[in-house]
């Protein structure tokens, strides 16, 4: 089972996308594909999922739905999106006291640590994959760790986003952590078409996202 922070994963691949500009190509992929490429030859992918919340912002709530709903058409039965919410956050500047409204994702940890340990505890799956730089992650991490010793859990990097704290908690459980810039061919094997339909609904890769691919 792959969870994947999709704030982290996302924001990761557009920052490496402005340092390495062939990452642009890594925005309209296959979750599930690119997962797949990282299961050893006696496991099974049971499930990919996604947490997210949905941008304020218009055109990026649209480019996102392109892509989470590209996905779901495409592995209906092993795909699955899981929202919090943007929450406005007040930021106050302590010497000239000037204040700016910044949204702020809300839930996404907390949903990422009760499906982690949810499943778990319903025997959904032996291991555990999360795909996430975010060290508020370590502790339901320790919890399965203690609770549920049988479980196997590894921790992917998304890219330039990274954390020493969960890398050393990694090493103590004798764990390797994976770092996803140094796989972009897996991401370019994951690619979508630029049209993904079921037949009833039909998803286009984003104009803005299509310039990137180059």
């Amino acid at each position: 089972m792959f969870y994947i922070d999709g704030f982290n994963f996302y924001y990761g691949i557009k920052t490496e996308k402005d340092i390495s500009p062939e990452w642009g190509k890594s925005y309209w992929i296959d979750l599930v594909k690119l997962c797949s490429q990282f299961l050893g030859s006696d496991q099974v992918l049971e499930k990919v999922i996604y947490f997210t919340a949905s941008p304020l912002s218009r055109d990026a709530s649209q480019r996102q739905s392109a892509f989470l709903n590209a996905n779901r058409i495409l592995n209906p039965a092993k795909f699955e999106v899981v929202r919090g919410k943007y929450m406005p956050k007040v930021i106050k500047c302590p010497n000239c006291h000037y204040s700016i409204m910044k949204p702020e994702e809300k839930k996404t940890d907390v949903n990422i640590s009760i499906r982690m340990i949810g499943d778990c505890m319903q025997d959904k799956t032996d291991r555990l994959v999360l795909i996430s730089g975010d060290s508020d992650l370590i502790p339901p991490i320790e919890f399965i760790a203690q609770n549920y010793p049988a479980k196997r859990i590894r921790v992917f990097f998304p890219p330039t986003i990274s954390s020493a704290s969960l890398n050393n908690l990694m090493r103590r459980h004798r764990s390797k952590t994976v770092f996803l810039v140094n796989n972009f061919q897996k991401f370019v094997a994951s690619i979508m078409p630029d049209s993904v339909s079921d037949g009833k609904q039909t998803y286009v890769i984003p104009p803005r996202w299509k310039r990137l691919q180059g």
